[in-house]
């Protein structure tokens, strides 16, 4: 079914993207590459929790190594219960993308942390978070971005970026954990005879 797919390099697949979701889970931790901001804990709660590194990144690395599936195994059972691992495994890789996606997606729509002059002077704060479900999000108002924050410098792009990214690579995390789920139900149910596929 899924050998179309090219589903013996998923686990590569899966292994860098959960390495670009680590690496840019740590850029947030810095914003504009400087390290005073996370000592300060001037640094968006979001960034901190580190969703990026344990869920889409450790969780998923270790949920890959049930992916593999051994065709020289001799037995339908034993096929049949490499194939039930895979689907637990794909299923924690699934929970473990879909919490980061969550985490990142409130980080994104809530906007940096980042010291802003408003009219009680500067202060760090969230200045672009949505105040009234009415108002509109400053996703949509790249107008704002520039003059929002005082410092870091350029946090508004740099949270986006990082945040979408990170938010991509789960997705795409949860689209192959899928495609391998719906692979190890095929095998469950026919067999490894019916499961392979003869390339000419």
């Amino acid at each position: 079914m899924c050998s179309i797919c090219g589903l013996k390099y998923l686990p590569v697949v899966m292994i860098l993207l959960a390495v670009v979701s680590t690496l840019a889970n740590l850029l947030l931790l810095f914003p504009g590459l400087t390290y005073k901001y996370l000592f300060e804990n001037h640094v968006t709660p979001e960034a901190t929790w580190c969703t990026g590194i344990w869920a889409s990144g450790f969780v998923v690395l270790v949920a890959v190594r049930g992916f593999a599936s051994n065709d020289t195994k001799t037995g339908c059972c034993q096929f049949q219960a490499d194939m039930l691992c895979q689907i637990v495994y794909s299923c924690v890789a699934v929970v473990g993308a879909g919490l980061c996606f969550l985490f990142n997606c409130t980080g994104l729509t809530k906007g940096p942390l980042c010291l802003h002059n408003g009219t009680e002077g500067l202060q760090w704060k969230r200045p672009l978070r949505l105040m009234n479900l009415d108002a509109t999000s400053y996703l949509y108002e790249p107008e704002r971005w520039a003059s929002a924050c005082e410092e870091p410098r350029n946090v508004v792009v740099w949270n986006i970026v990082l945040f979408s990214t990170i938010m991509a690579v789960n997705g795409l995390q949860g689209v192959f954990c899928v495609v391998q789920i719906l692979n190890a139900v095929h095998g469950v149910i026919f067999g490894p005879s019916k499961n392979k596929v003869v390339h000419a």
